[in-house]
């Protein structure tokens, strides 16, 4: 697989103290990966330090949206960009440290038998850093739900690091993705697997963030707790059937 082909997508809200350390360390990692930073207008200048890179390193893109919509959207303006300039592999990362770049080899090497690659905390292997034991059972208790509502046979479905083959994002239906944070997550995992593609777990470790603010919220769990019982409930928790008919977004 060639490493010039992949594109690794960093949305950003706020993230000044961590965007620069994460670009050094995503490129000492893979240094033939490009970057698009997807900024919803960040107002501490994470948008203009992501310039600054860009103006400095042909691998680094940046995309400016004029406020904050959420985790979901941009993704999938970011799956847009890729889609036009022709890359092979999207990858997911965080721009707070919290995913390892130097995992990303590992995600990579794992797209040779499969379409999308989840880093996964809750697989063996993987493990947590710094985390209270109450985030770690919201986080457990998420997946288990997940997989018993959905029939999703993934330990991880909520983890936002993980890379998709090109052909996986053009059979998705994107533009009726209108879920956010963890939910999006689990909406696309779970629409890969629906339509029958061969989605893999790699174990990773997940390091809580030290610079910067969470956002983690309590909508965002709510969010996904209402979104993934109301697919479940429609598509009659269609256990081990990978091509039924798509289920509407609410």
């Amino acid at each position: 697989m060639s490493l010039d082909r992949v594109l690794v997508i960093i949305p950003t809200y706020n993230e000044a103290e961590n965007i620069e350390p994460i670009l050094d360390r995503l490129h000492a990692a893979v240094p033939g990966a490009s970057v698009l930073v997807v900024d919803d207008g960040s107002p501490d200048g994470t948008g203009q330090l992501a310039d600054a890179r860009a103006a400095a390193d042909a691998r680094v893109q940046v995309m400016h949206r004029t406020e904050k919509n959420g985790l979901g959207a941009a993704y999938v303006a970011g799956f847009g960009w890729a889609r036009e300039h022709g890359f092979d592999v999207v990858v997911e990362m965080d721009a707070d440290g919290s995913h390892a770049p130097e995992q990303l080899t590992r995600l990579l090497a794992a797209l040779e038998g499969a379409d999308v690659v989840l880093g996964s905390r809750w697989v063996d292997g993987g493990k947590v850093v710094n985390w209270p034991k109450s985030r770690e059972l919201l986080s457990r208790g998420g997946n288990a739900y997940t997989r018993i509502a959905l029939g999703l046979p993934i330990r991880d479905a909520t983890g936002g690091f993980r890379a998709y083959r090109r052909e996986v994002l053009d059979a998705l239906p994107l533009d009726d993705v209108h879920s956010q944070g963890y939910c999006f997550q689990v909406d696309l995992a779970w629409q890969s697997w629906r339509a029958g593609y061969r989605v893999a777990e790699v174990p990773i470790t997940f390091v809580e963030r030290e610079r910067g603010e969470s956002k983690m919220s309590r909508q965002i769990v709510l969010e996904a707790l209402w979104r993934v019982t109301w697919w479940g409930l429609r598509s009659g928790r269609s256990r081990g059937r990978r091509q039924p008919a798509p289920v509407r977004r609410p």
